[in-house]
């Protein structure tokens, strides 16, 4: 569920058209470009909020998660009867609710009875876990803009250690709120130019910020083995961190990215690599040190490199989850998709095999590399 779509269909055809999804919303005495829900995925989230009393309370976070899980197992074939795990994340969590109650309990010096049940983290794992009735393990956790990739890291490691058979997995976020808008503001990385693109992703020669947010979940069911209905096997998992100057600095050439992306193609010749989706978020010096850590592994043969976040923006928890969707999407279709405003790739070959970043403040780096069945 995002701004492209909430089903394959729609989103592909949303990819196909070089518009971006984002709109102007007031925030305050302020507006700011925002990508919102499409609105076939609002529909979604208005009839679950109707369909039971008490997902009323619920934060669109756990609304976008119990939506996109129900898709997601619905096309894998798990029914009731399977015990799979759950370990969906955010890396803001409810944010509409909290800022909510908060501006209540500031104005009357009470909070309303759902406040804290309803703004928890682990909130969102355990209602997909009551919607969908399974009886696995349920994990939220919330590691910052790497949040889903983690979440797909924690379902591997699961299935590799026998304790379970299937999990969901991915990330949620709904981060269009007064106070998240006015952080990022606040740190000077949020777009400012009224453009034709004004997210400026994978544009390496910006002189400005561009980044802006959007809202959106995203889960797949993994499993060991192969399967008929396998969309893309996963053929490398890994993940790194790196020493930081402030909780929001990065190294001039993104080292946690080069040992992420190094180790999650360990096996793998470089050369078979035929395209990244890029973490890229907009920010002058998100998508450099994450170009030059590419050109530091790959050197002068590089794969076709691309971002969805100029047409998308920035899901945060969610964005990781997102780029595998485009990765799959690309494989299935054997078509690459790039930045209207960035140099043109073509496709060189056919396209087997795609490696997807993400990355969160605290240099959080993690890799996956996804093949093509």
């Amino acid at each position: 569920m995002s701004p492209l779509g909430n089903m394959a269909e729609e989103t592909w055809a949303s990819y196909l058209i070089n518009v971006h999804c984002f709109s102007k919303k007031n925030f305050g005495d302020n507006t700011a470009f925002v990508a919102r829900l499409s609105q076939s995925s609002q529909s979604v989230v208005e009839f679950l909020r109707a369909s039971d009393s008490k997902y009323k309370h619920l934060d669109k976070t756990v609304l976008y998660a119990i939506g996109a899980s129900r898709s997601a197992v619905e096309q894998a074939g798990w029914t009731k009867a399977d015990s799979f795990g759950i370990n969906i994340g955010s890396s803001r969590g409810a944010t509409e609710l909290f800022e909510r109650h908060f501006q209540e309990f500031l104005q009357s010096g009470s909070t309303n009875t759902y406040a804290s049940p309803t703004s928890t983290l682990g909130n969102i794992s355990s209602w997909v876990a009551h919607d969908l009735q399974s009886g696995g393990p349920e994990i939220s956790h919330s590691i910052t803009c790497s949040t889903a990739l983690h979440a797909v890291l924690n379902g591997v490691a699961w299935l590799r250690s026998g304790m379970a058979t299937k999990f969901l997995v991915g990330g949620s976020e709904a981060p269009l709120t007064d106070f998240t808008i006015a952080q990022m503001r606040a740190m000077k990385i949020y777009a400012r130019e009224n453009a034709e693109f004004p997210c400026r992703a994978l544009d390496f020669d910006k002189k400005q910020n561009t980044m802006i947010l959007g809202e959106g979940a995203s889960v797949c069911c993994i499993e060991i083995g192969e399967h008929e209905n396998a969309f893309a096997f996963i053929e490398g998992v890994d993940y790194a961190t790196q020493l930081l100057e402030h909780s929001v600095s990065i190294s001039a050439e993104a080292d946690c990215f080069q040992k992420s992306m190094k180790m999650a193609l360990q096996n793998t010749p470089l050369s078979s690599v035929d395209a990244i989706v890029m973490h890229a978020p907009g920010t002058i010096k998100g998508d450099l040190t994450e170009f030059r850590a590419i050109q530091k592994l790959f050197g002068n043969d590089l794969p076709m490199l691309t971002s969805n976040k100029w047409k998308i923006g920035h899901t945060f928890g969610a964005s990781g989850m997102l780029n595998i969707e485009m990765a799959i999407l690309m494989m299935q279709h054997q078509m690459f998709i790039g930045v209207p405003f960035a140099a043109a790739e073509n496709l060189r070959k056919p396209i087997k095999k795609v490696l997807v970043n993400a990355v969160g403040f605290g240099g959080n780096a993690v890799s996956i590399l996804l093949s093509k069945p």
